[in-house]
């Protein structure tokens, strides 16, 4: 079985210029050696630390950042060896959700206005044909036709994100990438979208890069979840198994904090020592080692191989956490 989107050892280095001549003096290693693949229908759920690369990684596949080096794959084609001729077309299969419902939306336009752009870049249908689909999309995202002709001011929050949904359904795409989509939202308004974008993926069979660092909707809405730390992935799994069984010292770290229903029961929480380290300058070795409460001394100087530990669970990591941290 192919799947609809394949990375094979991408990299994006951002190159750090200083001096009155702008002389390159390092590399920002955004995302680093990194392999993943998508199937399609599923929810691929991305977590960690803010800036670790989550957000450049989902630029990447979109094109709309341009790798240092590596391999992206679409339904099978290698999209960095497409023409750009050919490149419009193909952004029509794959959308984005941006993170801040306020800043995505053009103050300017009304909602359907920003809803039908897409349609007008693309050359899709005429005028009335634009507007009956913009009404349609309105319906589909929980929002009344009528609201065509208002601005985004006069929504709230929630409302607003469901327009930056229309728009990006307005090409009926094949992957969407949510970047952070409900992280400015209430908790109420949150569960609200969340829902709202697992019916339409079960409506329009759509697949999505879920990126995030709030491991509660990770888990609410992901098939997998790979877990990402200083611009490479470190574990990747099923939701059941790695919530259950994380076997990086960094997810278990990350697991610890998640919250627990029950008032009369306590996880043991995992404190990190130190900061993360910086992109500019990674540490020998593993890159989470000065953090680690496991390391030794081939932590500081191998960085691991991903491996297989057990039915798809593959992690990085010399020292894997065999059994449950609660």
């Amino acid at each position: 079985m192919v799947a609809l989107v394949e990375i094979k050892n991408l990299r994006k280095y951002f190159p750090v210029k200083r001096g009155i001549l702008s002389r390159q003096v390092a590399y920002v290693k955004a995302v680093d050696q990194v392999d993943l693949h998508i199937q399609e229908g599923e929810t691929l759920g991305l977590v960690g630390e803010s800036g670790c690369g989550k957000s450049t990684l989902g630029r990447l596949i979109l094109m709309l950042e341009k790798p240092t080096t590596g391999q992206i794959y679409f339904k099978g084609n290698d999209i960095l060896q497409v023409k750009k001729s050919d490149l419009r077309n193909l952004r029509k299969e794959m959308q984005i959700i941006f993170q801040d419902p306020y800043s995505s939306l053009n103050p300017r336009k009304t909602a359907g206005k920003i809803i039908e752009e897409p349609l007008l870049i693309h050359g899709i249908g005429d005028s009335s044909e634009r507007e009956d689909r913009v009404r349609a999309l309105l319906e589909v995202v929980g929002l009344l036709p009528e609201h065509i002709d208002r601005y985004p001011h006069e929504f709230s929050g929630g409302q607003r994100q469901r327009i930056g949904v229309a728009r990006a359904l307005a090409l009926r795409p094949k992957l969407i990438v949510a970047d952070e989509p409900v992280s400015a939202l209430d908790v109420s308004i949150q569960a609200q979208v969340i829902n709202l974008l697992q019916d339409l993926q079960k409506e329009f069979h759509l697949t999505y890069l879920f990126i995030s660092h709030n491991l509660s909707v990770v888990e609410h809405i992901s098939d997998r979840v790979a877990v990402m730390y200083l611009g490479r992935i470190v574990e990747l799994s099923s939701r059941e198994v790695l919530y259950e069984r994380p076997l990086h010292p960094y997810t278990e770290a990350l697991m610890s904090a998640l919250p627990v229903p029950n008032p009369k029961w306590r996880r043991r929480r995992i404190i990190l020592p130190g900061d993360v380290p910086s992109p500019l300058t990674p540490p020998e070795g593993c890159y989470f080692h000065p953090r680690c409460l496991y390391r030794t001394d081939v932590c500081r100087n191998t960085y691991p191989a991903m491996h297989e530990e057990a039915g798809g669970h593959l992690v990085a990591c010399h020292h894997p956490r065999l059994g449950s941290f609660n």
